[in-house]
C-alpha cells in the first residue's frame, strides 16, 4: 500500500481525479487537470475521495478502498464456498483469491474492476440465498442495492452481467416461474433511487451543444455502445488476440488454473447425478448445485462477452471469483475422493504438471541470473529497458515487453526470491500430494505463492521509477516557483503522475489526445493545450518553463528547441527548462 509510487497513465490519473474532487468539492462532475473526466462512473473515486479526507493525500489512502476489496472479495469467496460446499471449500476459495496472478497484478492499478467483481458476486450471492426456502426478504433488495452500486462503479456492463447470469440461470433451472417473489418493482425503485440521481446531475450539469456532445452521449454511446463495437473515439484501446485472450486465463489464475481438470470433473460428475459432497459423501444440496451452475454462467457471460468486445487483460476480473470457486470446490472434491476412497481423482498429476512448470521457470530465472552475475548493478532499471512503440502501450500488460536480459541485473533479489520459491513450494506440494496429504499441499503451494508475490512485489517496486514520474515531480518541486510553468509534451498519460505529485495545474503540448480529448470540447475547458508554437514561444519568454519529455518524444523535443537545460533524467525520461 506504500509503495510504489504511484504509477503513471491510469493509475495516477484516476487518483488524480479523485484528489480534484476534493479540492473542488465536485462530487458529480470529475476533473483531471481541471478538465472535465466523463469517462468513469463515480463510486471508486468517492471511496478514495473518502480515504483523503480522513488519512491524507498519499499512496496509501489512494490505495485503502482496492486493498479492502480485495480482502471483502476473499471473505465472499470463503463465505459462498462454506455455504455451498462446506469450510475446506470456503477456506480454498479465499487462498485461492488472495494468492492467485491475476488478483494480484490487477490491483496494482487504481482500476475499479475489483471492486466492480465484488459487488456483482454480492449481488448474485444474495440474490442465490434469496431463492432459498424461507429467505429472508430483504436479500432480494440487497441484490437490487448492490447491482445499482455496481452501476455506479462500472456502468452498464455491472448491470448486464448480473442480470445476463441471472437470467440464464432462471431459464435453465425453471425457476423464472417464480417471479412474483422476486420484489420487481420494489427492488426496481430502489435500484433507480441508488443508480440514477448521479447519472441525471451528471447530464444536467454537463450538456451538450450545437458544438460538442454532452455527458449522456458521451458516456453511454461512445463509451458503451461504440467501445463494445469497436468505434470508440478516440481511438486508445486495443483487443487481445482471441487464442491469447482465451489462454492467458491460466496465467491470471495461476497456479490454481491447472487444477481446472478438477473442476471439469466435478462439473461432468454433476451433469451425470453422481455428485456428493466434499466433506460429507451425501449427495449435494441444491443450494451447491445452483452455487455450481450461477459459476459456470457468470464466468461463461463475461468471457464470452469480452471476447466478443474490445478488451484489456483485465476486463474479464469479474469471472475470477466465480472461476475460483468452481477450482476450490473441485479440488476441495477431489481431496476427499483421493482420501477416502483411494480414487485418483488428477490432483496428483496437476500437481505434478505445477512442479513442472516451477522447475522450468524456476532454471529459466537462474540462468537469467547467472548470464547478468558478471554485468553491473544499474539502480535506475528504466535504462535497461528495450523502449516499444508507443502503439504497444494500448493493452495493460505491454510494458513486459520491455523486459530485456540486461534488467536482470537489477532484479537479483527478487529474482533470486521468486527462483527459490518455485523450485521449492510446487515440487513439495506434489510430493505432499503423493503421501495423500492433500490439505497440507494446498496450503503449501498457496505459501509459495505468498512468497512469490512479495517478490514480484520488491520487483514492482525496481520499475518504479520507469512506471511512474513522482522523482521527477520532486525534482521540479524543489525548484519550480508558484509563477513558472510546467508542460507535459504530448499525452498527459505518460506523465501523469506529475499532476498528483505537484499538485498544480500542467500544460500539455500537442496533447490534446485519449482521456483529454472530449472534456477540451467544453467551452469552458482550461486553456492547458498548447501546440508547438505556443511551447516556441513561452520558450523564449520571459517566464521559466519546466517541461516533461517522455522517452519517444525526445528525438522531436530536441530538435523543436536546440537550446535547452536538462534539469534532471530519470529512466528516460527528461525535465527541460529555458533557464539554468
Amino acid at each position: 500500500m506504500f509503495t510504489p509510487g504511484l504509477l503513471d497513465d491510469a493509475d495516477s490519473t484516476h487518483a488524480e481525479a479523485a484528489r480534484e474532487m476534493v479540492v473542488t468539492g465536485d462530487y458529480v462532475t470529475l476533473h483531471i487537470n481541471g478538465v472535465r473526466y466523463l469517462e468513469k462512473a463515480p463510486l471508486p473515486y468517492w471511496l478514495v475521495a473518502i480515504s483523503y479526507k480522513i488519512l491524507g493525500v498519499n499512496e496509501f489512502s489512494t490505495r485503502l478502498p482496492m486493498v479492502l476489496s480485495v480482502m471483502l472479495l476473499g471473505m465472499l469467496g470463503f463465505c459462498w464456498g462454506r455455504r455451498a460446499f462446506g469450510e475446506r471449500t470456503g477456506i480454498y476459495a479465499a487462498l485461492f483469491v488472495y494468492t492467485c496472478a491475476g488478483v494480484y497484478l490487477f490491483t496494482r492499478v487504481l482500476i475499479p474492476e475489483v471492486l466492480l467483481s465484488l459487488l456483482i458476486a454480492t449481488a448474485l450471492y444474495f440474490f442465490l440465498t434469496a431463492l432459498e426456502p424461507r429467505a429472508a426478504v430483504w436479500r432480494w433488495y440487497a441484490a437490487y442495492a448492490m447491482t445499482a452500486l455496481g452501476v455506479l462503479t462500472k456502468g452498464l456492463i455491472a448491470l448486464a452481467f448480473p442480470c445476463g447470469a441471472a437470467i440464464f440461470f432462471l431459464v435453465i433451472t425453471g425457476e423464472w416461474r417464480r417471479w412474483r417473489e422476486f420484489r420487481l418493482l420494489s427492488g426496481l425503485a430502489l435500484f433507480l433511487a441508488i443508480a440514477a440521481p448521479w447519472h441525471i446531475l451528471a447530464g444536467l450539469r454537463n450538456p451538450g451543444t450545437a458544438e460538442h456532445h454532452g455527458f449522456l452521449w458521451f458516456y453511454f454511446v461512445n463509451e458503451h455502445f461504440l467501445r463494445f463495437l469497436g468505434k470508440r473515439y478516440p481511438r486508445d484501446y486495443n483487443k487481445l488476440p482471441a487464442a491469447l485472450y482465451w489462454s492467458l486465463h491460466l496465467v491470471w489464475l495461476f497456479p490454481w488454473s491447472l487444477y481446472l481438470p478438477a473442476a471439469v470433473r466435478t462439473a461432468v460428475e454433476e451433469w451425470r447425478g453422481r455428485r456428493v459432497d466434499s466433506e460429507t459423501g451425501k449427495r449435494a444440496s441444491n443450494f451447491a448445485l445452483r452455487t455450481r451452475l450461477l459459476c459456470w454462467i457468470l464466468a461463461g457471460v463475461v468471457l464470452i462477452f469480452f471476447a466478443v468486445s474490445t478488451n484489456q487483460e483485465y476486463y474479464t476480473f469479474p469471472a475470477y471469483l466465480p472461476l475460483l470457486l468452481l477450482l476450490a470446490d473441485g479440488v476441495a472434491q477431489a481431496d476427499r475422493v483421493e482420501c477416502e476412497r483411494g480414487i485418483r481423482a488428477g490432483l496428483t498429476n496437476s500437481a505434478g504438471l505445477l512442479a513442472l512448470v516451477g522447475v522450468v521457470a524456476s532454471a529459466a530465472l537462474l540462468v537469467g541470473l547467472w548470464q547478468s552475475s558478471n554485468l553491473p548493478f544499474e539502480p535506475d532499471i528504466g535504462r535497461l529497458l528495450s523502449q516499444q512503440d508507443t502503439n504497444a502501450y494500448t493493452l495493460s500488460t505491454s510494458h513486459m515487453l520491455d523486459l530485456s536480459y540486461a534488467s536482470f541485473a537489477a532484479l537479483r533479489l527478487p529474482a533470486a526470491l521468486a527462483a527459490a520459491v518455485l523450485l521449492v513450494a510446487p515440487v513439495l506440494s506434489f510430493v505432499l500430494r503423493l503421501r495423500r496429504r492433500h490439505y497440507a499441499a494446498t496450503w503449501t503451494l498457496a505459501a509459495g505463492m505468498a512468497v512469490f508475490l512479495v517478490a514480484a512485489h520488491i520487483a514492482l517496486g525496481r520499475f518504479g521509477p520507469y512506471l511512474s514520474s513522482k522523482d521527477l515531480a520532486r525534482e521540479i518541486a524543489a525548484r519550480a516557483r508558484p509563477e513558472d510553468k510546467v508542460m507535459i509534451y504530448g499525452d498527459q498519460a505518460f506523465g501523469s503522475s506529475l499532476l498528483f505529485y505537484l499538485r498544480r495545474p500542467v500544460d500539455l503540448v500537442e496533447g490534446r489526445t485519449t482521456s483529454m480529448w472530449f472534456g477540451s470540447t467544453f467551452a469552458d475547458a482550461p486553456k492547458i493545450y498548447l501546440s508547438d508554437a505556443d511551447l516556441e514561444r513561452d520558450w523564449a519568454g520571459a517566464d521559466r518553463v519546466f517541461l516533461f519529455v517522455p522517452p519517444h518524444q525526445k528525438g522531436r523535443v530536441d530538435g523543436l528547441l536546440p537550446a535547452k537545460f536538462v534539469i534532471v533524467e530519470v529512466s528516460g525520461k527528461y525535465v527541460y527548462s529555458n533557464r539554468p
